[in-house]
């Protein structure tokens, strides 16, 4: 039997309510998917096909624990969302059957570098460092489906230091939670373990150490962490 040069990384998993741990395989990111945001970073909110963006699987931070701040930056951003569990594979995902490949949803944390990103955009470049970077995604426990259903509408924020800083609710997406699944599978075939980070609402700030971020999805859960 061949042996492995080293031994192979730990699964990384997130708890879900109960007892269980959800087993990740990749994690994939909506831009641009509520339109206020879109307006606050200087983009138009037409309804265009999404784009998505990924970050690797070891980047997750379990809610409550502490997130390191980056190197190579000075304006670490936060970006509250909507997070899709899936549960069940599948390529070419018709929209009436999305929700069926849904485990469940959990509330998480985008962060980004968002100096490095401003740059990658002004030349073209790939977002990779501005948005995948170590500890770049705090999420809470997943909420199963089978509990909670599937959200629609409902409060959606992220206070700092205990001060609002985003508020929406989960009706202002531009697109559903049944369509960015639909429209992934088109690009890449979904695996049970996949997460999708829906996107964020508008009210995006830059945060620093020290900083206590809480964000909570009604009806789905909460995230935390600290900034150090």
């Amino acid at each position: 039997m061949t042996e492995l040069v080293f031994p192979a990384p730990a699964t990384i998993t997130v708890p879900v309510a109960g007892d269980k741990l959800f087993p990740v395989r990749r994690v994939f990111c909506v831009g641009r998917n509520y339109a206020a945001h879109v307006r606050e970073m200087g983009g138009d909110p037409s309804r265009e096909a999404p784009f998505f963006f990924s970050k690797p699987a070891d980047a997750l931070v379990d809610g409550g624990e502490d997130m390191p701040y980056p190197p190579a930056t000075s304006d670490l951003h936060h970006e509250m969302e909507l997070v899709i569990a899936i549960g069940v594979g599948g390529a070419n995902i018709p929209e009436s059957a999305a929700l069926g490949h849904v485990f469940g949803y959990a509330a998480g944390l985008d962060m980004t570098r968002r100096d490095l990103q401003g740059q990658a955009k002004k030349e073209g470049k790939p977002w990779d460092m501005g948005k995948g970077f170590d500890h770049s995604a705090p999420i809470g426990e997943i909420a199963p489906a089978a509990r909670i259903g599937h959200p629609t509408r409902g409060r959606i924020e992220l206070r700092v230091n205990g001060a609002l800083r985003q508020g929406a609710d989960l009706a202002n997406m531009i697109w559903s939670v049944p369509e960015i699944v639909a429209c992934l599978s088109r690009l890449v075939r979904l695996a049970p373990g996949d997460l999708i980070f829906s996107g964020t609402p508008e009210g995006v700030a830059a945060v620093v150490r020290g900083d206590v971020l809480e964000g909570a999805v009604e009806g789905v859960g909460t995230v935390r962490t600290r900034v150090v």
